[in-house]
């Protein structure tokens, strides 16, 4: 059972109110356990907080911010590979696959042979062993100069370097997300310093393996715990925004003097204070999580 529940502001939620549902859930590692279907994918820290999730420390609700957003990036950069280089790539594969390693060699001489000749029928290859030749000569008497240097000044031409943009990997996302918090009584100034509090407890690390300074050697520091963010309408999950994976918070700040001025009231709560996290998720979004999640309801990751 969560341990606490705040909410700003204090005003209760009706069935069509729109806000931010804030799970304050305990860190589990992923670990390094693999699945049957595929045996070297390791778990993932979503995968391992799943129970976490479910029975989280305590829950923060805020207003849905004024600047809402998501945005997906996977990373694609470009990539050379010469006829020579892929040719020589094909004849080493087609080597490596041949259980008999006398056959290997001779096929892999065979394919060379065949190579070669392909050269040599082609007029461009005169000119790039006269530059390569050239280059060699050039620096050897203390030049500065490449083989595709002198083929593009003596030919005009250059090695095709066969470029395409290829898939270079995955990139987590990251949130940002800024809260006017002005109390209306001494009942919302209270919510708004434990709302604050406890995001700055729970960001940070704990100062021993065990959660506590007792019996430990101080050796080591414990992960701080995470968060799962939702949209909310009412009860229910939003039917359009996006969703999120777990958490971490990266960054928090505190303005306050949102209004750009000192002013509090009587029990020195500040009058209008400027909330500002930064959430960046644990794990990257796969085109499976949008068939793998629950419902299917509004745009997804």
């Amino acid at each position: 059972m969560a341990s606490f529940n705040y909410r700003y502001p204090n005003a209760r939620i009706e069935e069509t109110s729109d806000f931010l549902e804030i799970k304050v859930v305990e860190y589990k590692p992923p670990g390094t356990e693999t699945s049957a279907e595929q045996p070297m994918k390791l778990s993932t820290s979503s995968q391992s907080l799943q129970k976490n999730i479910e029975t989280p420390l305590g829950y923060i609700f805020l207003p849905i911010p004024e600047d809402i957003k998501d945005s997906n990036t996977v990373e694609w950069g470009d990539d050379s590979l010469t006829g020579l280089a892929a040719a020589g790539l094909g004849m080493a594969a087609k080597a490596m696959k041949n259980p008999n390693p006398l056959e290997a060699i001779g096929g892999l001489a065979t394919d060379a042979g065949s190579k070669m000749k392909a050269m040599a029928d082609d007029p461009a290859t005169k000119d790039l062993a006269n530059s390569f030749f050239a280059s060699k000569a050039v620096n050897i008497l203390g030049g500065n100069t490449s083989l595709s240097g002198v083929l593009a000044r003596t030919s005009g031409q250059v090695m095709n370097p066969n470029m395409e943009l290829l898939f270079k990997g995955v990139q987590l996302r990251a949130f940002d997300f800024i809260f006017d918090l002005a109390p209306r009584d001494k009942k919302e100034s209270e919510t708004i310093k434990n709302i604050i509090r406890t995001f700055k407890v729970n960001m940070n690390a704990k100062n021993s393996s065990g959660g506590d300074s007792s019996g430990t050697s101080g050796l080591f520091i414990k992960s701080p715990n995470v968060f799962q963010l939702g949209y909310k309408t009412g009860g229910e999950s939003h039917k359009f925004l996006h969703k999120f994976k777990p958490m971490a918070l990266k960054n928090l700040s505190v303005n306050y003097t949102g209004s750009g001025t000192y002013a509090t009231y009587e029990d020195t709560t500040p009058i209008h204070m400027q909330l500002t996290l930064s959430f960046q998720e644990l794990n990257p979004i796969y085109a499976e999580d949008y068939e793998n999640e629950e419902g299917k309801i509004g745009v997804g990751y």
